[in-house]
């Protein structure tokens, strides 16, 4: 162990984060947070387009970018081009920090994509491309971390499910299933990993300030009545989704949450969803 992880402090100091979809958003906002808090880190994100979503992800350059703002507070980080829909690709990169940084304890499955359509016209492509993303990827992090946790007998799983996996809208069918599988995966897995002290909750985030929420084919579809409507055009429409008289969130709000679930104060909390939505689910059933 170097000098430098010698010194490091903080509440998940010598603890080991895997985040899934950590090049930018919510998954860097949450990478820089727990290394501020003293955990290592290790990112995988696919950073590359897919043909239905209709805006652009991730880069290697925003990757880059999350590494030296990882870096920059101390942690060691490793990072890979991955695409959470490989199950044996997920095995082996999560062997392979296990191996070089030496255990997982926490893991971020936040990688999440959206692709907007009519149940008329979704094709195939589209469907997959989202499900297969946001739920399988879900799946494919938590089977790939499962034995480690259940090795070392100690963990924390987080999942990033929505408010649109309580509710729902129209024209964002894949993405509305995709989100409610991964709260019903995720109570499955919280009880499995029970007896081994490691916990398994979600998060249910509102509409979250990135280019998930800020894209032109979002911003149609919430104004269909202006040709080319603005972020300022948008932003009354998107605050009705939430209780609160705010449009979005950023993504430092929901990192909150994942801090806490993160922490011994949330020992005892698993198989649940906390809900950071601005009071959207004050509207849902209890």
């Amino acid at each position: 162990m170097t000098q430098q992880v010698q010194d490091r402090s903080g509440q998940f100091a010598g603890r080991v984060a895997v985040i899934t979809g950590g090049a930018r958003g919510q998954g860097r906002s949450h990478a820089v947070e727990l290394a501020r808090q003293g955990a290592d880190i290790a990112l995988v994100d696919r950073c590359a387009d897919l043909e239905t979503v209709p805006y652009p992800l991730a880069t290697p350059d925003d990757l880059a970018e999350t590494v030296r703002l990882v870096e920059e507070e101390g942690a060691r980080c490793v990072a890979a081009r991955a695409d959470v829909r490989d199950l044996a690709g997920m095995i082996a990169f999560v062997d392979g920090v296990v191996e070089e940084l030496g255990s997982v304890d926490i893991l971020v499955a936040n990688a999440g994509v959206s692709t907007m359509g009519s149940v008329f016209e979704l094709d195939a492509v589209g469907w997959s491309e989202t499900v297969d993303t946001n739920l399988t990827g879900v799946f494919n992090a938590l089977r790939a971390a499962a034995p480690h946790m259940r090795r070392q007998r100690r963990g924390r799983m987080v999942t990033v499910s929505s408010m649109m996996g309580r509710s729902s809208n129209p024209l964002i069918s894949a993405y509305c299933a995709s989100k409610w599988g991964v709260i019903g995966l995720t109570k499955s897995v919280a009880q499995e990993m029970a007896h081994y002290d490691v916990t398994v909750n979600a998060i249910a985030p509102g509409n979250v300030s990135t280019d998930m929420i800020h894209n032109d084919t979002l911003y149609t579809l919430m104004r269909p009545d202006l040709e080319k409507p603005t972020r300022d055009d948008v932003a009354a429409v998107m605050a009705t989704l939430h209780v609160q008289p705010v449009p979005w969130l950023e993504a430092d709000e929901i990192t909150a949450a994942l801090v806490f679930l993160c922490s011994e104060g949330a020992r005892h909390i698993t198989g649940s969803v906390v809900d950071v939505d601005a009071g959207a689910s004050a509207r849902f059933t209890a």
